[in-house]
């Protein structure tokens, strides 16, 4: 069996996500917790995430050192699809501070959508429009955390 010769693009891929997780631990351990959390506080989830994004990231460097990603050498890139999922991130960082969470949300939900290969434009929209409200309604009135509502504030 031919040995393995780890490229260095893999290795430091998986060595910056190494360094990541350990940064997201690093951080999650300086959250300042009152005392009045017996055992689920603030740190809860960012411990889990930052965890297992660590395994996740030690993982595939054990993986580029031994056998590499597998990713075949003559990868194609879909401009196009790239296209509408770099606008839907751009619509989304234009309108969230006028236009509020909702549709900022649903612009992006839908541009995505299109970028992964829907044709049905007003589907993914209302969609998208379900999934943010839903989101925006559980964050403002059942968390109490405001992640701006832009135009429906008056409505809402």
């Amino acid at each position: 069996m031919p040995r393995h010769r780890p490229i260095a693009g893999e290795v430091a891929c998986a060595v910056a996500l190494v360094v990541i997780a350990l940064g997201a631990l690093w951080q999650t351990a300086v959250i300042p917790t009152s005392p009045i959390y017996a055992r689920v506080g603030p740190t809860l989830f960012p411990w889990i995430a930052s965890s297992c994004l660590l395994v996740i990231a030690v993982l595939l460097l054990v993986q580029a050192l031994r056998t590499g990603f597998g990713v075949e050498e003559s990868l194609t890139v879909d401009w196009r699809s790239l296209a509408w999922v770099a606008a839907g991130l751009a619509a989304n960082a234009a309108l969230i501070g006028t236009a509020g969470f909702v549709f900022a949300a649903t612009a992006l939900f839908a541009c995505v959508a299109r970028g992964f290969g829907s044709t049905n434009f007003l589907r993914d929209a209302a969609i998208g429009l379900v999934i943010a409200f839903g989101s925006y309604y559980g964050f403002e009135k059942l968390l109490g955390v405001n992640i701006g509502a832009g135009i429906l504030q008056d409505l809402i």
